[in-house]
């Protein structure tokens, strides 16, 4: 990496409508400022309801107004790219999402494609894929791969020649790929022992906050995004770990 670069560290919970959370975490806060609460303890934020609908232009440009400057946003790619057309045929929904996304401007940091755990490898549908997102250049792209016959050096080779990132996704139903590209690492959180519920604390994160300060000082940009959110745990992870990393500089550099 250029010596110029400043990584950015963007960590957060994925998601935040959550009415689960009305009486630990969002104690005493009205529902129109769960976002700006959010936004005042985390880094970044990933967006999961992009995942289900194409929301309109004026609740996008509400998120970017109510999130201070340096404030990012990682927002999932909707599933019918994915899930439905399972990557084939999608130029017209890729451009009916990027400009939905349009309104949060220099804010959208990445664009999350989360693969179904039964699409098996396929190297052209990937090219293809990469191929098309190269309309959306200004943007990073990240691929979520939820079948393990993805995770090899050809993969990897793909994701460089589009300028992809891969996403290690820590979860007991599907496997964890923990390979991570130059230049952006990628984390998902969704609970190591109970898919979206169990808690990692300060012990379970203690070996990420040590990869993260890695990545940082290799000059990589870092996305670590928690969605044990069930439990109400996803918060106070998120909480402990920039805590953490801020104790070894890591917001400094």
């Amino acid at each position: 990496m250029s010596g110029n670069h400043r990584p950015q560290i963007r960590i957060g919970t994925s998601g935040w409508t959550y009415p689960s959370w009305r009486s630990g975490f969002y104690a005493g806060v009205p529902q129109r400022r769960w976002l700006a609460h959010c936004a005042e303890r985390f880094t970044g934020i990933e967006v999961n309801a992009t995942f289900y609908r194409q929301l309109k232009p004026e609740t996008v440009a509400g998120w970017r107004a109510n999130t201070p400057a340096d404030f990012a946003f990682a927002v999932k790619g909707h599933r019918f790219v994915t899930h439905v057309r399972r990557l084939k045929d999608v130029e017209e929904p890729l451009q009916r999402a990027k400009t939905g996304l349009e309104p949060l401007g220099d804010k959208l940091a990445c664009v999350l494609w989360q693969l179904p755990p039964s699409l098996k490898k396929d190297p052209g549908l990937l090219r293809d894929f990469g191929g098309r997102l190269a309309a959306w250049r200004k943007t990073r792209h990240v691929i979520e791969f939820r079948h393990r016959s993805w995770f090899d050096d050809e993969t990897l080779a793909i994701l460089a020649e589009h300028a992809l990132a891969t996403c290690i996704s820590d979860a007991p139903r599907w496997p964890m790929w923990e390979a991570a590209v130059p230049a952006l690492a990628y984390v998902r959180l969704h609970g190591h022992e109970r898919l979206y519920a169990s808690r990692y604390g300060e012990e379970g994160l203690r070996p990420w906050a040590e990869r993260v300060l890695s990545w940082l000082a290799d000059g990589c940009d870092v996305h670590v995004y928690f969605d044990n959110d069930a439990e109400g745990a996803a918060p106070d992870d998120a909480q402990t770990l920039i805590a953490m990393v801020r104790a070894g500089d890591g917001f400094d550099r």
